[in-house]
């Protein structure tokens, strides 16, 4: 059997702190991993990643960061 990871149907899934990242659909998700709603051919998932995932803070750093904002 040949894995070719280009192949077959993913998903788009986003962890807790707003991070994406493309997953196999006929795998189970790993731990802290929630499925988006798009799924599809690999380059599919990857472009809408392009088009949603516009800041690459992680959420919990972008929360400091508007803190901070607010008391300066």
């Amino acid at each position: 059997m040949t894995d070719n990871t280009d192949e077959g149907v993913f998903r788009v899934v986003r962890n807790d702190e707003e991070q994406y990242s493309i997953w196999p659909a006929d795998r189970e998700l790993p731990s802290g991993w929630h499925a988006e709603g798009t799924e599809g051919p690999k380059q599919h998932c990857l472009d809408h990643i392009g088009l949603v995932w516009t800041d690459m803070r992680p959420r919990s750093l972008r929360e400091r960061m508007a803190q901070v904002g607010e008391s300066a």
